[in-house]
């Protein structure tokens, strides 16, 4: 069975639930409030594995009692946790986030333990990612371990795919050894310096990035669907509408999903259909890794889209 290794963030999210966020100076009513397991690593590794991909996790966790929890969620959910590393005297990261009325979030994050994810802890883990059919990222760890794994994935022939998230500007050095990048539009427009606001940006941006190095681009635009870019020639995939209360890792669902099903011999567009369906599911729900469906869940959801 192929594996998919997974380097990234594991935070614990405080929700909470707001009418519209506050504007600056403002002091605002929370109307619920909650703590979920979240990070864009954990997210994205806990929607492989739910979507039915051998998941191996590289990544770091406080020696406090979320941090244990996580660990243990995890093993529930069939990851393999041998390459999480627990720091000791260091807290879990941490994230904040609001959600308004319309399921839209603003999020705050403290990295705590994913501050640790270095460039020599990454070598560490070489093993992992050599082994590794795809190597998944994102950017809530330091950059550091990113441009490092990615180095011993390419080394190692391990596929390189990135989700750029948070939006930061990046080295023309490690968008060289992408195979694949995810960004959203903001994501895309700092690295492009093009506002994608119809499918016409989204194509252009594209380009901008193959000239990067990355040979396969796939921006997403939420309910307005995707774009993929491979050697050039663009295509538009629609999303789903569904009734959304929490956007909170839909990017991350989408990200793991796809890559489960491309690991599964999937062919790209019915990889790419089944990520967007367990996207649009997850904002049905409220929280991170609570929010992520199961694969069942998935197939029954797109049996009822056809039938």
């Amino acid at each position: 069975m192929k594996t998919l290794a997974v380097l990234g963030s594991i935070n614990l999210d405080h929700m909470l639930l707001v009418d519209r966020f506050p504007k600056p100076g403002e002091t605002l009513a929370i109307n619920n409030y909650h703590t979920v397991a979240g990070g864009k690593g954990a997210n994205q590794a806990v929607a492989a594995a739910r979507s039915g991909a051998k998941t191996r996790f590289i990544a770091c966790v406080g020696d406090d009692a979320a941090g244990g929890e996580m660990l243990d969620a995890f093993m529930q959910d069939g990851i393999d946790t041998t390459s999480i590393d627990t720091i000791a005297d260091c807290s879990t990261g941490m994230a904040t986030i609001y959600v308004d009325a319309a399921g839209e979030n603003h999020i705050g994050i403290w990295g705590g333990a994913n501050a640790e994810l270095s460039a020599d802890k990454v070598e560490s883990h070489e093993s992992v990612i050599a082994s590794a059919d795809i190597l998944l990222m994102q950017l809530e760890t330091p950059l550091e371990g990113v441009e490092q794994a990615a180095k011993i994935a390419r080394a190692n022939n391990t596929k390189v795919v990135l989700n750029p998230a948070p939006a930061r500007e990046l080295p023309k050095e490690l968008l060289a050894n992408i195979d694949v990048i995810t960004p959203n539009e903001t994501e895309t427009k700092l690295l492009t310096g093009i506002a994608v606001n119809n499918r016409c940006d989204a194509d252009v941006a594209a380009k901008v990035l193959h000239t990067y190095g990355v040979p396969t681009v796939l921006i997403t635009m939420g309910k307005h669907g995707l774009w993929l870019s491979r050697d050039g020639e663009g295509k538009h995939y629609p999303g789903f509408v569904v009734p959304a209360k929490d956007s909170t890792a839909a990017g991350d669902t989408f990200n793991g999903a796809f890559m489960a099903e491309l690991l599964a011999g999937a062919d790209c567009e019915d990889a790419l259909r089944f990520a967007q369906a367990a996207a649009a599911l997850s904002v049905t729900k409220m929280g991170a890794q609570s929010s992520i469906p199961q694969r069942e869940q998935v197939l029954a959801f797109l049996e009822l889209q056809t039938g």
